[in-house]
């Protein structure tokens, strides 16, 4: 299937096939950051702007990466660097970086919808990554992407999301992609942070966390969101740590072949404890390492570059690597 969109917002708004062509072009970019050389000038010519407006180490540093690895020039713009500190409208900012013909905006954004609204107003590509509490793609299809390394097929796969679910962007991703793929999906967390009304997006919603755990194939760790709560919806991080940190008893809870994710920065001996952060059924790392394949897939796609040219165009350059 042929990829046609300019933007990457959300996934809500992708088909199946979509993810699917999505999935196979990142697990070909996997092989070439596993490579030697990592190299594919498939972006040459073209201008990457990474417009950060809040902190991000992982994201930030594999978007530029990416870039680099496909050949493309990549500029790193913070709020704090921009014009935005003198008053400058979002907007402003944006038909500036695009009259500088940058062919692609990266967007991390506290407020909801910022990458929408970049994307209707220039001609370049806009990727989210990550505005406010509403979608962070890119995370979404590494987590995927790793579940289906480790799995082969999402049908039937369990998967629990443990935390703040409530504030959390990458909870929503994950969970649009995660059940339109046939996975099924199990929430826990405080009430204050897990409301019963995620059941509507197809989700199993628990307060137990050794029920949640219990028959999970995928544990997703995600940190508590200070950052977006205007006050503290639990009495303390002790008592939150008690309730539903992963601690070496509750893993003694789990199947034997569960696997714990975390999409970071880990709060050790909050949500996790550290032993179990740094063990060998944690997959963190390599989360990290599929997130720069998913951004280069990213960077590819909505650059109009065809999926199925990839095998023979990776070829030319890799000729090691083989299609598989």
């Amino acid at each position: 299937m042929n990829w046609t969109r300019k933007d990457l917002l959300d996934i809500e708004s992708l088909s199946s096939d979509e993810i699917k062509t999505f999935l196979n072009c990142t697990r070909k970019f996997k092989q070439v950051c596993l490579s030697p050389r990592k190299h594919v000038p498939f972006l040459q010519g073209y201008t990457i702007v990474n417009f950060f407006v809040e902190p991000s180490t992982r994201t930030r540093t594999s978007f530029e990466l990416a870039g680099k690895h496909l050949g493309a020039t990549v500029v790193n713009l913070t709020a704090n660097m921009s014009s935005l500190q003198k008053g400058e409208t979002l907007k402003d900012t944006a038909k500036n970086l695009e009259a500088l013909q940058a062919d692609v905006l990266i967007v991390r954004h506290s407020a909801s919808g910022v990458p929408l609204f970049i994307s209707e107003r220039v001609r370049s590509s806009v990727i989210n990554a990550g505005d406010g509490a509403h979608a962070h793609p890119t995370q979404a299809f590494l987590d995927a992407f790793t579940i289906l390394e480790k799995r082969g097929s999402f049908d039937g796969v369990k998967v629990t999301i443990l935390g703040d679910i409530l504030f959390s962007r990458v909870a929503r991703s994950d969970i649009w992609l995660l059940t339109k793929m046939g996975a099924h999906v199990t929430l826990c967390g405080p009430s204050t942070l897990v409301p019963k009304n995620f059941e509507k997006m197809g989700c199993r919603v628990v307060y137990n966390v050794e029920e949640a755990l219990e028959d999970a194939d995928f544990i997703n760790l995600l940190r508590i969101q200070h950052e977006r709560q205007k006050k503290s919806a639990f009495p303390s991080l002790r008592e939150y740590t008690a309730l539903f940190g992963l601690t070496k008893e509750r893993v003694e809870l789990m199947k034997s072949d569960a696997i714990i994710m975390h999409p970071g920065p880990i709060n050790r001996g909050v949500e996790i404890d550290s032993e179990i952060a740094d063990g060998e059924r944690s997959v963190v790392l390599q989360e990290v390492t599929n997130g720069l394949a998913v951004r280069m897939a990213a960077l590819y796609l909505t650059t109009g570059n065809n999926p199925d040219e990839l095998d023979a165009r990776l070829a030319e350059y890799l000729p090691q690597i083989v299609s598989k």
